[in-house]
Protein backbone atom coordinates (compact mmCIF):
# COMPACT_ATOMS: atom_id res chain seq x y z
CA UNK A 1 0.00 0.00 0.00
CA UNK A 2 1.61 3.28 -1.06
CA UNK A 3 1.79 6.09 1.46
CA UNK A 4 -1.05 8.63 1.37
CA UNK A 5 0.07 12.15 0.57
CA UNK A 6 -0.57 15.54 2.18
CA UNK A 7 -0.41 18.63 -0.04
CA UNK A 8 -0.70 21.99 1.77
CA UNK A 9 -2.45 24.56 -0.42
CA UNK A 10 -0.30 27.67 -0.79
CA UNK A 11 -3.42 29.74 -1.54
CA UNK A 12 -3.97 29.77 2.24
CA UNK A 13 -0.39 30.81 3.09
CA UNK A 14 0.57 34.27 4.29
CA UNK A 15 1.58 36.04 1.08
CA UNK A 16 3.53 38.66 3.04
CA UNK A 17 5.64 35.81 4.46
CA UNK A 18 5.57 33.44 1.53
CA UNK A 19 9.18 32.28 1.80
CA UNK A 20 8.71 31.50 5.49
CA UNK A 21 5.61 29.41 4.73
CA UNK A 22 7.38 27.59 1.88
CA UNK A 23 10.30 26.74 4.19
CA UNK A 24 7.76 25.48 6.73
CA UNK A 25 6.29 23.08 4.15
CA UNK A 26 9.81 22.03 3.07
CA UNK A 27 10.73 21.07 6.62
CA UNK A 28 7.37 19.47 7.46
CA UNK A 29 6.06 15.97 6.77
CA UNK A 30 4.04 17.31 3.82
CA UNK A 31 4.63 15.53 0.50
CA UNK A 32 3.58 18.07 -2.13
CA UNK A 33 3.04 21.78 -2.62
CA UNK A 34 -0.46 22.43 -4.02
CA UNK A 35 -0.63 25.70 -5.94
CA UNK A 36 -3.90 27.14 -7.29
CA UNK A 37 -3.74 29.42 -10.31
CA UNK A 38 -7.03 31.33 -10.82
CA UNK A 39 -7.89 33.81 -13.55
CA UNK A 40 -11.05 35.51 -12.27
CA UNK A 41 -12.93 34.12 -15.29
CA UNK A 42 -13.21 30.36 -14.74
CA UNK A 43 -13.58 30.98 -10.99
CA UNK A 44 -14.72 34.19 -9.27
CA UNK A 45 -11.32 34.93 -7.79
CA UNK A 46 -7.76 35.74 -8.88
CA UNK A 47 -4.89 34.06 -7.04
CA UNK A 48 -1.36 34.62 -8.30
CA UNK A 49 0.42 34.54 -11.61
CA UNK A 50 3.69 33.36 -13.10
CA UNK A 51 6.18 35.53 -11.13
CA UNK A 52 4.80 34.34 -7.77
CA UNK A 53 4.75 30.72 -8.96
CA UNK A 54 8.37 31.11 -10.03
CA UNK A 55 9.26 32.47 -6.59
CA UNK A 56 7.55 29.46 -4.98
CA UNK A 57 9.18 26.83 -7.20
CA UNK A 58 12.60 28.45 -6.65
CA UNK A 59 12.34 27.66 -2.93
CA UNK A 60 10.15 24.55 -2.95
CA UNK A 61 12.07 21.33 -2.30
CA UNK A 62 9.11 18.99 -2.84
CA UNK A 63 6.80 17.88 -5.65
CA UNK A 64 4.97 20.90 -7.12
CA UNK A 65 1.30 20.21 -7.89
CA UNK A 66 -0.20 23.07 -9.92
CA UNK A 67 -3.99 23.30 -10.23
CA UNK A 68 -5.16 25.56 -13.06
CA UNK A 69 -8.60 27.10 -12.50
CA UNK A 70 -8.44 29.07 -15.72
CA UNK A 71 -10.11 29.17 -19.13
CA UNK A 72 -8.14 27.92 -22.12
CA UNK A 73 -5.32 26.29 -20.11
CA UNK A 74 -3.64 25.01 -23.30
CA UNK A 75 -2.08 28.45 -23.84
CA UNK A 76 0.15 28.03 -20.79
CA UNK A 77 1.12 24.35 -20.65
CA UNK A 78 4.75 24.88 -21.70
CA UNK A 79 5.04 27.96 -19.46
CA UNK A 80 4.09 25.97 -16.37
CA UNK A 81 6.58 23.25 -17.30
CA UNK A 82 9.32 25.90 -17.53
CA UNK A 83 8.26 27.33 -14.15
CA UNK A 84 8.88 23.99 -12.48
CA UNK A 85 5.47 22.29 -12.15
CA UNK A 86 5.74 18.51 -11.69
CA UNK A 87 2.01 17.90 -12.04
CA UNK A 88 -0.34 20.13 -14.02
CA UNK A 89 -4.07 19.76 -13.36
CA UNK A 90 -6.63 21.27 -15.73
CA UNK A 91 -10.39 21.45 -15.22
CA UNK A 92 -12.58 19.08 -17.23
CA UNK A 93 -15.05 21.97 -17.55
CA UNK A 94 -12.39 24.24 -19.14
CA UNK A 95 -11.10 21.84 -21.82
CA UNK A 96 -12.89 21.30 -25.12
CA UNK A 97 -10.32 18.73 -26.24
CA UNK A 98 -9.26 17.12 -22.98
CA UNK A 99 -7.28 14.28 -24.51
CA UNK A 100 -5.18 16.71 -26.53
CA UNK A 101 -4.54 18.88 -23.47
CA UNK A 102 -3.38 15.86 -21.44
CA UNK A 103 -1.03 14.78 -24.25
CA UNK A 104 0.42 18.32 -24.36
CA UNK A 105 1.06 18.26 -20.59
CA UNK A 106 2.81 14.89 -20.80
CA UNK A 107 4.85 16.00 -23.81
CA UNK A 108 6.33 18.71 -21.56
CA UNK A 109 7.44 16.05 -19.07
CA UNK A 110 4.79 16.73 -16.40
CA UNK A 111 2.18 14.46 -14.85
CA UNK A 112 -1.30 15.27 -16.14
CA UNK A 113 -4.23 15.87 -13.81
CA UNK A 114 -7.92 16.56 -14.34
CA UNK A 115 -10.06 18.42 -11.82
CA UNK A 116 -13.83 18.03 -11.51
CA UNK A 117 -16.16 20.63 -10.02
CA UNK A 118 -18.62 19.36 -7.38
CA UNK A 119 -21.47 19.06 -9.90
CA UNK A 120 -19.44 17.19 -12.57
CA UNK A 121 -19.91 13.39 -12.50
CA UNK A 122 -16.84 11.16 -12.45
CA UNK A 123 -18.37 8.94 -15.17
CA UNK A 124 -17.33 11.57 -17.75
CA UNK A 125 -13.72 10.44 -17.30
CA UNK A 126 -14.34 6.78 -18.12
CA UNK A 127 -12.99 6.92 -21.69
CA UNK A 128 -9.83 8.77 -20.71
CA UNK A 129 -8.98 7.57 -17.19
CA UNK A 130 -5.92 5.60 -18.38
CA UNK A 131 -4.38 8.85 -19.68
CA UNK A 132 -4.83 10.69 -16.38
CA UNK A 133 -2.18 10.59 -13.62
CA UNK A 134 -4.33 12.40 -11.05
CA UNK A 135 -8.00 13.26 -10.66
CA UNK A 136 -8.65 16.21 -8.35
CA UNK A 137 -12.17 16.11 -6.92
CA UNK A 138 -13.28 19.55 -5.76
CA UNK A 139 -14.99 19.03 -2.42
CA UNK A 140 -15.96 22.72 -2.25
CA UNK A 141 -17.00 25.10 -5.04
CA UNK A 142 -13.70 26.31 -6.51
CA UNK A 143 -12.51 29.88 -6.13
CA UNK A 144 -12.17 30.59 -2.43
CA UNK A 145 -10.44 28.94 0.52
CA UNK A 146 -12.05 28.19 3.85
CA UNK A 147 -15.34 26.75 2.55
CA UNK A 148 -17.11 23.82 4.15
CA UNK A 149 -16.82 20.32 2.76
CA UNK A 150 -19.47 18.89 0.39
CA UNK A 151 -20.60 15.52 1.75
CA UNK A 152 -21.42 14.00 -1.65
CA UNK A 153 -17.65 13.82 -2.25
CA UNK A 154 -17.40 10.41 -0.52
CA UNK A 155 -19.65 8.69 -3.06
CA UNK A 156 -17.75 10.37 -5.92
CA UNK A 157 -14.46 9.02 -4.55
CA UNK A 158 -15.89 5.49 -4.33
CA UNK A 159 -17.29 5.66 -7.88
CA UNK A 160 -14.00 6.99 -9.23
CA UNK A 161 -11.95 4.37 -7.37
CA UNK A 162 -14.16 1.62 -8.80
CA UNK A 163 -13.64 3.00 -12.31
CA UNK A 164 -9.86 3.24 -11.87
CA UNK A 165 -9.72 -0.36 -10.64
CA UNK A 166 -12.00 -1.61 -13.41
CA UNK A 167 -9.86 0.03 -16.09
CA UNK A 168 -6.58 -1.05 -14.49
CA UNK A 169 -5.43 2.58 -14.33
CA UNK A 170 -2.84 3.90 -11.88
CA UNK A 171 -4.58 7.27 -11.44
CA UNK A 172 -4.29 8.95 -8.04
CA UNK A 173 -7.36 10.56 -6.42
CA UNK A 174 -6.81 13.98 -4.87
CA UNK A 175 -9.35 15.78 -2.67
CA UNK A 176 -9.29 19.56 -2.64
CA UNK A 177 -11.39 21.63 -0.26
CA UNK A 178 -12.52 21.51 3.34
CA UNK A 179 -10.08 18.77 4.38
CA UNK A 180 -9.49 18.61 8.15
CA UNK A 181 -8.67 16.04 10.83
CA UNK A 182 -12.44 15.40 11.03
CA UNK A 183 -12.74 13.89 7.54
CA UNK A 184 -9.17 12.91 6.51
CA UNK A 185 -9.49 9.28 7.58
CA UNK A 186 -12.91 8.78 5.93
CA UNK A 187 -11.60 10.30 2.68
CA UNK A 188 -8.68 7.87 2.61
CA UNK A 189 -10.99 4.96 3.48
CA UNK A 190 -13.25 5.94 0.56
CA UNK A 191 -10.24 5.71 -1.78
CA UNK A 192 -8.40 9.05 -1.77
CA UNK A 193 -4.60 9.14 -2.23
CA UNK A 194 -3.77 12.84 -1.84
CA UNK A 195 -5.35 15.32 0.58
CA UNK A 196 -5.04 19.04 -0.13
CA UNK A 197 -5.35 21.16 3.02
CA UNK A 198 -5.21 24.94 2.97
CA UNK A 199 -6.85 27.00 5.71
CA UNK A 200 -6.80 24.02 8.08
CA UNK A 201 -2.99 23.92 7.93
CA UNK A 202 -2.04 27.58 7.56
CA UNK A 203 -4.53 28.97 10.07
CA UNK A 204 -3.52 26.47 12.75
CA UNK A 205 -1.31 27.45 15.69
CA UNK A 206 1.31 24.83 14.93
CA UNK A 207 1.37 24.23 11.18
CA UNK A 208 4.01 21.50 11.17
CA UNK A 209 2.21 19.61 13.91
CA UNK A 210 -1.09 19.92 11.99
CA UNK A 211 0.55 18.48 8.86
CA UNK A 212 2.14 15.69 10.90
CA UNK A 213 -1.23 14.79 12.46
CA UNK A 214 -2.99 14.78 9.06
CA UNK A 215 -0.26 12.59 7.60
CA UNK A 216 -0.58 10.16 10.53
CA UNK A 217 -4.39 10.07 10.20
CA UNK A 218 -4.18 9.48 6.45
CA UNK A 219 -1.78 6.58 6.91
CA UNK A 220 -3.26 5.01 10.04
Amino acid sequence: MSSKLIAPSILAADFANLQRDIEMVNSSEADWFHIDIMDGVFVPNISFGMPVLQAITTHAKKFVDVHLMIVDPDRYVSTFAKLGAHNLTVHYEACTHLHRTLQAIKAEGMNAGVALNPHTPVSLLEDIINDIDLVCLMSVNPGFGGQSFIENTYSKIRALKAMINKKGASTKIEIDGGVTNKNAKQLIEAGADVLVAGSYVFKSDNQKETIKDLKALANS
